[in-house]
Order: C-alpha cells, then sequence, then structure tokens
C-alpha cells in the first residue's frame, strides 16, 4: 500500500476531499520527523512508537579495498508496533 492509497481510502471512508487528507497526513508524518529529529518519541496508543535507537560503535569491512574500518555510534529512527498491532497481525495474516 502506498501513501496514495492511504489518501485515496480514508478519502472515501470519510468524504472528504483527497487534498486535505493528503495534507493532513504530509502534516502528521512532518511532525513525527521533526519530533524524533529534535530528539523526542513519538507514542500512538494502540498503533505504535516511532522511536530513536542508538546503534554502537561497530568495526566493518571495506571488502572492495580489503581493508577494515571504524562505524561510530549513531541514532536511527525505528517503529515499535504495539502489542495489539502485532497480534492482530499474527492472527489474521497467512505465513507465506
Amino acid at each position: 500500500m502506498t501513501k496514495a492509497d492511504i489518501v485515496a481510502n480514508i478519502s472515501e471512508k470519510l468524504g472528504m476531499e483527497k487534498g486535505d487528507v493528503q495534507a493532513t497526513i504530509e502534516t502528521f508524518m512532518d511532525e513525527v520527523k521533526n519530533s524524533l529529529e529534535s530528539g523526542d518519541n513519538v507514542y500512538l496508543r494502540g498503533f505504535g512508537s516511532f522511536i530513536i535507537k542508538t546503534r554502537a560503535e561497530k568495526t566493518g569491512r571495506n571488502i572492495s579495498k580489503n581493508t577494515t574500518i571504524k562505524i561510530p555510534a549513531h541514532n536511527i529512527p525505528a517503529f515499535k508496533p504495539a502489542k495489539v498491532f502485532v497480534e492482530g497481525v499474527k492472527t489474521n495474516v497467512e505465513v507465506k
């Protein structure tokens, strides 16, 4: 499912203009991104959490030059689904 599909589905279900729904979704995503960039996690009860994870420093390999490189510690955004969300997927989606 793409963002356009989500906009179309919400627009159809709520009877709103697609432009208004798209603006709302864009604003939501901007708010999540801005919160994470400022160091704040975003918690959506019953859906999940957008959190910041810290990756430790580690040693990697540049296989083309056959050298080792040091990868510094860094933060990455992550999504942690709520337990209700996980259980819904487990029970409703077939294993492929």
